[in-house]
């Protein structure tokens, strides 16, 4: 199924395009998937970092009370750090904290495959242009561009994750867990 996915964005004329058709059809049915392990398996194993990055944008997206028409960049991620509600209830019953634990994850696979499409190694800074067109642009040796949405301080994101923080310890009410800890860390 991932390969199959994969080859499906890339045959393409616009890789971005068809991943945004391809996670519109997929999106439902990951809303119904019942167990978070099953969830993170399907994300964990997505060959396509771009149809991974559309697939966390739509579930962050659900996620917000008031959902951005922004395109996919760093700035994004902040938003959803500051508007994002613990993710939707899905059909197993977690305890509060598990589901924090679960945004967190998904935000930190978020700005990895973010990274992936934008930033990484050479072959997958163009993972928005066609297969015809990308070893052209590798040949080039032409640097993606970036958006002005991509350039955060670092005040910007320690605001935003003392935010997220406090929010978080309003709900919970109770000390963090070294697991939620560990990922609040590695996100920041």
């Amino acid at each position: 199924l991932q390969r199959m996915l994969s080859m499906a964005v890339e045959v393409d004329r616009s890789p971005t395009c068809s991943s945004r058709k391809i996670a519109d059809d997929i999106f439902p049915f990951i809303l119904n998937i019942p167990l978070r392990s099953q969830r993170e398996a399907l994300l964990n194993t997505m060959e396509s970092q771009l149809l991974r990055c559309r697939l966390l944008e739509l579930l962050f997206q659900h996620s917000c009370d008031v959902p951005t028409t922004s395109s996919m960049s760093l700035d994004k991620v902040l938003y959803f750090l500051s508007h994002s509600s613990v993710l939707p209830q899905f059909q197993d019953e977690t305890a509060t904290w598990q589901r924090w634990d679960e945004m967190l994850q998904y935000l930190s696979l978020l700005l990895l495959s973010y990274h992936g499409v934008k930033l990484a190694f050479p072959l997958a800074e163009h993972l928005r242009t066609s297969v015809s067109d990308r070893m052209e642009l590798i040949a080039q040796k032409a640097k993606p561009r970036l958006q002005d949405s991509d350039d955060i301080s670092q005040l910007d994101i320690q605001l935003k994750m003392n935010d997220f923080i406090s929010r978080m310890q309003k709900t919970l009410r109770e000390p963090f867990p070294p697991q939620i800890q560990e990922k609040l860390f590695m996100l920041q």
